[in-house]
């Protein structure tokens, strides 16, 4: 089982898979079957509170609690929930140099969020007829190993069992040695092929980035365009998200908030905002804002972008082996949140949706580092959820070191 970003703390290596762009995702066989939009019901309207000001009262002081506690620097916070209202806060400050206050129009870099958006235009080239799930890599991308028996339904499940390239010191030491030098996907996928394969295709779930630029590779080549255009027309726009890009370097829009980050060759904390996410590509590039994330997470849940059998293959959860947790094509469930979460140097985001209230729970801030072995991103979902519904709170339970 890949070890999760939030228990890989220990040494330079480690660093890299914990955080760097890793954002775990996980399964259990209770969700072994597809999430469907459910119908209102009386029962499911009336489990969500009405986010009356005495309860925003007490996400408050959950919020600032999580951050005076994890000494996250700024978060941006947004529920909304059809029926019960609104929730959308800023904390904390955008700029530790200048005391710029974090505001929810600023754009942010979103990590593994990006997953959910390559794994869709992966998926339009299924609906399309232009590939097909069970096809293996080696058809589209040569020198992988296993490439034959490795299909585009295990990339994007996490169940390939090639090496995670983050994991590797090699990676880690250019990184951070040069941490504005651009990657290109051939140079991540060179750092996982000379590790030989952890497991066979299938056998296991394991959270892998590698997976991510392959299953990149694929949309370019079964679509014919770069992949940062083809996620542009295909995903970005016909979602209506006008705030989201997939960079082609290190290029930021403003307003945006700095990101800090101790994911270092020194280990001393950082500013990282200017870091080329070049390293992430297809499973951690993506750059976003609350408003687009807020409408994405009920996209992605609800799949408007695919027709109903596909976005059904998308949603059928795998275990993962923690409990109360699945992981289908690019997404998870945790206790009934759907969605994904998304860590790189500097940045962590949470944007998942609760389909009993159609609820959408979006939570921004900058700075990945981990608070006693959580990320703060899992630690601001858990205050939240464990107020608003405390039948399905969002927590990715530690794993045993060294699995």
């Amino acid at each position: 089982m890949t070890r999760l970003h939030a228990r890989l703390r220990r040494g330079a290596a480690a660093a890299v898979a914990a955080g760097l762009l890793v954002i775990f995702l996980p399964a259990e066989s209770a969700y072994s079957q597809p999430t469907p939009e459910p119908t209102a019901s009386a029962s499911a309207s009336t489990a969500f509170p009405q986010l009356t000001p005495a309860v925003a009262t007490q996400l408050d002081k959950a919020v600032t609690q999580v951050m005076r506690e994890a000494n996250v620097p700024g978060v941006t916070v947004g529920l909304w929930v059809p029926g019960k209202g609104s929730y959308v806060r800023a904390f904390g400050v955008a700029d530790k140099a200048t005391g710029a206050r974090m505001s929810t129009d600023l754009y942010m870099r979103i990590g593994s969020e990006t997953k959910t958006f390559t794994v869709t235009a992966l998926l339009k080239l299924v609906d399309q007829g232009k590939v097909g799930l069970d096809d293996p890599i080696g058809k589209y991308v040569d020198g992988v190993p296993n490439g034959d028996r490795i299909t585009l339904r295990e990339l994007a499940g996490m169940r390939s069992g090639l090496f995670n390239y983050s994991m590797d010191p090699g990676f880690f030491k250019a990184l951070t040695s040069d941490p504005r030098r651009p990657f290109t996907p051939q140079e991540l996928l060179a750092y996982s092929f000379k590790h030989p394969v952890q497991f066979q295709p299938g056998e296991k779930f394991d959270y892998c980035n590698t997976n991510l630029i392959l299953v990149g590779l694929v949309v370019e080549k079964a679509s014919g365009q770069p992949l940062a255009e083809y996620i542009k027309r295909n995903v970005f726009e016909p979602a209506g998200l006008k705030h989201t890009l997939f960079p082609k370097a290190a290029e930021f829009p403003t307003p945006h908030a700095h990101g800090y980050t101790d994911q270092t060759a020194t280990g001393k904390v950082q500013d990282a905002t200017d870091w080329n996410p070049s390293w992430g590509w297809a499973a951690g590039a993506v750059i976003s804002d609350l408003n687009d994330l807020r409408s994405w997470a009920h996209t992605l849940a609800t799949g408007t972008l695919l027709s109903p059998a596909t976005q059904a293959q998308r949603l059928k959860m795998s275990p993962s082996g923690l409990p109360d947790t699945g992981y289908g094509l690019g997404i998870f469930n945790v206790a009934g949140w759907i969605g994904h979460n998304g860590s790189l140097p500097g940045y962590e985001s949470l944007v998942v949706y609760l389909p009993e209230a159609k609820a959408t729970l979006v939570v921004l801030l900058n700075t990945d580092i981990n608070y006693k072995g959580s990320e703060p991103s899992t630690l601001f979902g858990q205050a939240i959820t464990r107020i608003v519904t405390p039948q399905h709170i969002f927590k990715l339970p530690a794993q045993p070191a060294g699995q």
